[in-house]
Order: C-alpha cells, then structure tokens, then sequence
C-alpha cells in the first residue's frame, strides 16, 4: 500500500498529489536552483514547490528584491557617512569664505 503526497505551490496554495509542470526551488541567502519536478528535489527540506513557470517566476523576483536591496543597517551607515561629508563641506565653505573677506 502506498501512500501520495502532496505538494502546495508556495505563491497560490493549490495543492496537488499530482505535480505535473510543477518546479522546485532551493535557496538559501547566496544561492538559489531552479529544478524540473524531481520527487527526490521535491522531498528535501529546503524544497519550495510551485505550480508553474510563471510562480517560480515570482519566488525569483522576490528572492532577487530581498538579497539586492539594502539593509536598513546599510543605508543609515550610508547616511551617517552623507551627513558627516555634508558637515566637512560646511566648514571647508566657511572657512573659505572667512578667508575671502579677511
């Protein structure tokens, strides 16, 4: 007696035992492989499941939004050093000034 099982697409929630078309996705932060339906691919822990191209697709680009954009750590080290800059220039243009009318 055998038992089937299955698989929800991880964008729509459809759920089928039947994975005709389907893709799975492996991922981590630095890499991510996109397989034809493989049971055994499909079966591994850090598997993601989808219906179609088309919401593999869609796993893709977020997973590309999520690793690309900044984080918020990032972009206020980036404005620190802005405002930083900002107050260097601030005081090489007053000094400057200074010097133009003594």
């Amino acid at each position: 007696m055998s038992s089937l099982k299955e698989f929800q697409c991880e964008i729509c929630g459809i759920v089928t035992d039947n994975p005709i078309h389907w893709f799975v996705i492996e991922c981590g932060d630095q890499k991510l492989a996109v397989i034809k339906w493989d049971l055994t691919a499909a079966n591994s822990p850090t598997a993601r499941h989808f219906c179609g191209e088309a919401h593999a697709q869609v796993y893709i680009s977020r997973w590309f939004e999520s690793i690309c954009a900044p984080t918020q750590t990032h972009l206020q080290g980036l404005l620190d050093r802005f405002n930083r800059s900002q107050g260097f220039h601030a005081r090489v243009g007053r000094t400057l000034l200074s010097a133009a009318f003594d």
